[in-house]
């Protein structure tokens, strides 16, 4: 068993998340990288910024803490998630999420297992989803 008070650890900075996300994106840990590979961040996405699209292992659940943003399945179109949902995505499901073209999204990023980074949603990609999901 290990407990973490507040955040892991209280000397972390804020990461800027740049290797695998596209835009200005802020992170937080708040439990370190188990043996297995769980993590747990906190992750705030400024407008327009998103993942690369990417799978867990095990799967991953993501628990909005404030604003309002993009996740979306690979092959469909992308779905609002606001501030109080909670997204499960299976393991092996390929996917993205992030903040809107116009809203600050943060959530609660649990991953169980590794994750399995791809390739960058390109900017015309992204466009086009949100543009689709902006008709329905």
């Amino acid at each position: 068993m290990q407990i973490v008070r507040g955040r892991a650890p209280d000397s972390t900075p804020t990461q800027s998340r740049t290797e695998t996300f596209t835009g200005t994106v802020w992170g937080d840990p708040v439990l370190p990288t188990t043996a297995e590979g769980n993590t747990i961040n906190s992750v705030t996405f400024t407008p327009g910024a998103r993942t690369y699209w990417h799978h867990h292992t095990g799967g991953q659940i993501l628990v909005v803490t404030a604003g309002r943003g993009w996740v979306c399945k690979h092959g469909e179109q992308p779905e609002v998630i606001r501030a109080g949902d909670v997204v499960w995505v299976p393991p092996g499901e390929r996917h993205w999420h992030g903040g809107t073209v116009d809203t600050v999204m943060t959530h609660l990023a649990v991953s169980l297992g590794p994750t399995v980074w791809l390739d960058e949603v390109d900017e015309n990609e992204y466009r086009a989803l949100v543009a689709l999901e902006g008709q329905r």
